[in-house]
C-alpha cells in the first residue's frame, strides 16, 4: 500500500538540512535560543553549552563571565613599551574587568609581552620611576611625574641673601667692653644714641650729622641710654645710680631721678612708664607725671639686673639678671608672675615678639649659650637652640618672623634665624670682640651693632614690609668708616 503524501514544510531549508534537524533547546539561567545543528555529530556538543555559540534577545554584562577581549581592549600586536609597569597593569585590569579578563591577557609561552600591553589609546598606561621603590601606589606608578607634581607642590623658595659685610662703619673710641651695659639705642625718629665714657652722642641717620647731647663730668660716666617710642626723649643711666631724661631735639635735660644705689646699666620705656635696672638688684617704675623719683621698687633678682624689656602692649616686663633668672612682672603686681630659671648663666638678652602675643625669648651668658622661646601665658618653654657662644643680644624683626642675635665669646658673630624652624639665615662676621650693643633701625631693615672693639657696623639684614626682596648691599648711606665724634 502506498504511504500518504509526505506534508510539504513551509521554511525554506538549505539543501542537505531537514526538519528534524531544527531542535528547540532551553538552557537554565537563560532565555530561548536558536540552535542550529548541521550534523548528528554536532548533536552530542549540546551537551556542553559553554563551548557552543548561543543568541539571546539581550546582553547583560557581568564580569565573571563577559569576555571583554571581544571588545578590542587589548591591542594583541604592540610589544611592552619602555618603563610600563606589567605587574601593576595585570592587577590593574582584573581589579577593573575582572579575573577573565586577566586569565586572557596572562602571558602564554613566550608571548606574555605582547599580552600585557597597554591600548593605544594610553589606557591602563603607566609610567615607572625606575629610581624609586616599585610600589602600585607610589606616585611615579599613578602618572605624577609629568608636570602634575610640580604644580601641585609649590616649589621651595631660595633662601634670602643676606649681605655678608656692614655698609657702613663708625669709629667709637670709648666704647666699653662691659656685658652688663647697654650702650646703643635707635630712635622712632631715625636718630642713633650712643654712651661713649662720659657723653653721649646722637647720629643724625638721613644725614650722618653727629651731636653731643651731654656730657656727665669726670665723677660719672654713661651705662644706659633708651629712647621713648616716640623718639623725642630719651633717658640715660649713669654709673651713680641716677637717671636722667633729655629732650633730643632740643639737647636740654629735663628731669634727674635717683634711687637706685650703684650704676644703672638697663632701662626700658613702655607708654608711660619708665624702668630702671641696677647693679643694686632692684628694678624701680619712673612716672614722669609724678614728682616722686620712683613709683614702685620691684624686688626678686639676687644679683645684677642687665636684662629689661616691656611687652608691645605694656602689660608684662621681662627682666634678667646675673642671677641667672628671667623673671616677668605685670602692671599690677609687685612680685613677678613668673620665675624661669632653665637658663645657666646671665641673662641680658630679652626680646618680645611683635606678631605673637606673649612669645619671649632669652638668651644666655657664656656658660649657657642658649636662645630660649616661652609662653608667658603659662610659663611654658616652647623651643631652645645652643648657638655655641654667649649671647649678649636679641632683637625680633617686625618685617618678618625671623630673629637677629649678636655674640661673644667665642666667635663674635651676628646670626639671623628663621621663627619657628630657628633655621639659620646668615651668620655675619666682623667685630674682633664681644658684639655688646644692638638696635634696629626704625625702617626694621637694617641693624647697628657695638662692641669692644671700638666700631659701631650698620647691616642690611631684613627685607622692607612692602617689598619682600633680597636686601641689596647699598643702601642708605654710602660705604665707608667715619668717626660719631
Amino acid at each position: 500500500m502506498d504511504s500518504p503524501p509526505r506534508r510539504k514544510s513551509g521554511l525554506n531549508l538549505p539543501s542537505g538540512m531537514t526538519e528534524t534537524s531544527l531542535r528547540l533547546d532551553t538552557f537554565p539561567g537563560s532565555c530561548r535560543a536558536v540552535t542550529c545543528v548541521s550534523s548528528p555529530r554536532a548533536l552530542s556538543s549540546l551537551s556542553s553549552p559553554s563551548k557552543s555559540s548561543t543568541c539571546s534577545d539581550r546582553f547583560i554584562p557581568c564580569r565573571s563571565s563577559s569576555r571583554l577581549h571581544t571588545f578590542g581592549l587589548v591591542e594583541k600586536g604592540s610589544p611592552v613599551k619602555e618603563g610600563g609597569n606589567e605587574a601593576y597593569s595585570r592587577l590593574l585590569k582584573s581589579e577593573l574587568f575582572g579575573s577573565d579578563f586577566s586569565s586572557f591577557s596572562s602571558p602564554a609561552g613566550g608571548q606574555g609581552g605582547s599580552a600585557l600591553s597597554s591600548p593605544s589609546k594610553n589606557m591602563l598606561r603607566f609610567k615607572t620611576d625606575h629610581s624609586g621603590p616599585n610600589s602600585p601606589f607610589s606616585p611615579s606608578i599613578l602618572g605624577f611625574d609629568n608636570g602634575i607634581s610640580s604644580e601641585a607642590s609649590t616649589p621651595p623658595k631660595p633662601p634670602r641673601k643676606v649681605p655678608k659685610t656692614p655698609h657702613k662703619v663708625l669709629d667709637a673710641p670709648s666704647l666699653q667692653d662691659d656685658f652688663y651695659l647697654n650702650l646703643v639705642d635707635w630712635s622712632s625718629q631715625n636718630v642713633l644714641a650712643v654712651g661713649l665714657g662720659t657723653c653721649v652722642y646722637l647720629w643724625t641717620a638721613s644725614n650722618s650729622k653727629v651731636t653731643k647731647l651731654c656730657d656727665l663730668g669726670p665723677h660719672d660716666s654713661v651705662c644706659s641710654v633708651q629712647w621713648t617710642r616716640e623718639g623725642s626723649y630719651i633717658s640715660i643711666g649713669t654709673y651713680l645710680g641716677q637717671v636722667q631724661v633729655w629732650d633730643g631735639t632740643q639737647c636740654k635735660k629735663v628731669r634727674t631721678m635717683a634711687g637706685h644705689q650703684t650704676r644703672t646699666g638697663v632701662l626700658a620705656w613702655n607708654s608711660r612708664i619708665l624702668s630702671s635696672g641696677s647693679r643694686d638688684r632692684n628694678i624701680l617704675q619712673h612716672d614722669l607725671r609724678v614728682s616722686n623719683d620712683f613709683v614702685s621698687k620691684l624686688v626678686g633678682h639676687k644679683s645684677e639686673v642687665c636684662g629689661l624689656k616691656w611687652s608691645h602692649d605694656d602689660r608684662e616686663l621681662a627682666s634678667g639678671g646675673n642671677d641667672n633668672q628671667l623673671l616677668v612682672w605685670n602692671q599690677h603686681s609687685q612680685q613677678p608672675i613668673l620665675k624661669l630659671t632653665e637658663h645657666t648663666a646671665a641673662v641680658k638678652a630679652i626680646a618680645w615678639s611683635p606678631h605673637q602675643t606673649g612669645l619671649l625669648a632669652s638668651g644666655g651668658g657664656t656658660a649657657d649659650r642658649c636662645i630660649r622661646f616661652w609662653n608667658t601665658t603659662n610659663g611654658h618653654q616652647l623651643n631652645h637652640v645652643d648657638t655655641g657662644s654667649q649671647v649678649c643680644n636679641l632683637a625680633w624683626s617686625k618685617n618678618v618672623n625671623e630673629v637677629v642675635s649678636t655674640h661673644g665669646y667665642s666667635q663674635n658673630q651676628i646670626m639671623v634665624w628663621k621663627y619657628p624652624s630657628m633655621t639659620k639665615v646668615a651668620t655675619l662676621t666682623g667685630h674682633s670682640l664681644r658684639v655688646l650693643y644692638l638696635a634696629m633701625s626704625p625702617d626694621g631693615q637694617t641693624i647697628v651693632t657695638g662692641a669692644g672693639d671700638e666700631t659701631l657696623r650698620f647691616w642690611n639684614i631684613f627685607p622692607s614690609v612692602k617689598t619682600p626682596a633680597p636686601v641689596k648691599d647699598t643702601g642708605l648711606w654710602s660705604l665707608g668708616r667715619t668717626h660719631i665724634r
